[in-house]
C-alpha cells in the first residue's frame, strides 16, 4: 500500500500573503487527515516564506498520521527536527534561496556529510529519507549513508509524461528496481498530479509513499479539499 502524504506548504503561502492566520495551517492539516491523507509533509525554509518553524512545532501534537519534515540540513533545520521528533525527515540538497527543490543528492560526493546527519536523526529514533535522482550511482551511494529510504525526484517524469509516458517512466523503473535490490524503501514527490500519478504508481511497484503539495492544493481550489484527497488516493489503487 502506498501512503499519500499531503504537503501543506501552499496553505501557508496563501496565509503569509495576507498576514494573520487565514487559512489556518493547523486546521488544514487536521482536515487533510480527516479527509483521508495518511501523512502530513512540511518544508520549512530559513526565510519562512511558507511554513514557519513555529508551524512545525504547532503541528507536531496535532498530526495523528505520519509527520514528515523535509528540508536542507543546515544546523537550524537539524535542531528543529531534533526538537520536534517527526516520524520521518526527508533531506533535500536545495540551497536556501531555491524556489523549490530541483535536484537530488550526489550521494558519493556528500557521503560523509550525510552519514553524520543521518546518524543524528537515527540516534533520536527518526526515520530518514534522502532526495535522489535516477542516477544509479547515487542510489547505490545512498546505502553507504545509512538512510532508510530514498525519495525519487519526479519532476523529469512529470515534464516528459505528456510527450511519452513510457520513456518518462523508464529511468524511474530502473532506479526503483535497483533500490529494491539494495533494500531501500522508496518515496516519491515533486510535480506528481492527477494526470500522472496512477501511471507512476502502476510502474513503481515498491512505492511506499508519495508526498504531494502544489498540484493537490491547486486541484482543491476546483474540486474541494476532501474530494481532491480522495481523487489522489484513488490514483494509488
Amino acid at each position: 500500500m502506498t501512503r499519500l502524504s499531503v504537503n501543506i506548504n501552499k496553505i501557508a503561502t496563501l496565509r503569509n500573503a495576507r498576514g494573520g492566520n487565514t487559512p489556518n495551517v493547523c486546521e488544514a492539516a487536521i482536515n487533510c487527515e480527516r479527509f483521508g491523507a495518511e501523512g502530513i509533509t512540511v518544508h520549512p525554509r530559513p526565510d519562512e516564506r511558507h511554513i514557519r518553524y513555529q508551524d512545525v512545532r504547532d503541528l507536531k501534537p496535532l498530526v495523528t498520521t505520519e509527520f514528515n519534515i523535509e528540508g536542507y540540513p543546515n544546523r537550524e533545520f537539524i535542531n528543529l527536527v531534533l526538537e520536534v521528533i517527526p516520524d520521518q525527515v526527508t533531506l533535500v540538497p536545495d540551497p536556501p534561496e531555491a524556489l523549490t527543490s530541483n535536484a537530488g543528492w550526489d550521494t558519493v560526493e556528500n557521503k560523509d556529510f550525510l552519514i553524520n546527519i543521518i546518524k543524528e536523526f537515527h540516534d533520536a529514533g527518526i526515520r530518514t529519507s534522502i532526495f535522489v535522482d535516477t542516477n544509479l550511482t547515487n542510489i547505490e551511494g545512498a546505502i553507504a549513508t545509512g538512510t532508510d529510504r530514498i525519495e525519487l525526484y519526479t519532476e523529469p517524469y512529470a515534464t516528459n509524461y505528456p510527450k511519452d509516458k513510457e520513456a518518462a517512466i523508464s529511468a524511474f523503473v530502473s532506479a526503483a528496481k535497483r533500490a529494491g535490490e539494495l533494500g531501500l524503501a522508496i518515496n516519491a514527490g515533486h510535480d506528481l498530479s492527477l494526470e500522472n500519478l496512477n501511471y507512476f504508481y502502476q510502474n513503481i511497484t515498491n512505492l511506499a509513499e508519495v508526498s504531494i503539495g502544489h498540484a493537490l492544493i491547486s486541484d482543491a481550489l476546483y474540486f474541494g479539499l476532501e474530494n481532491t484527497i480522495q481523487m489522489y488516493r484513488r490514483c494509488l489503487k
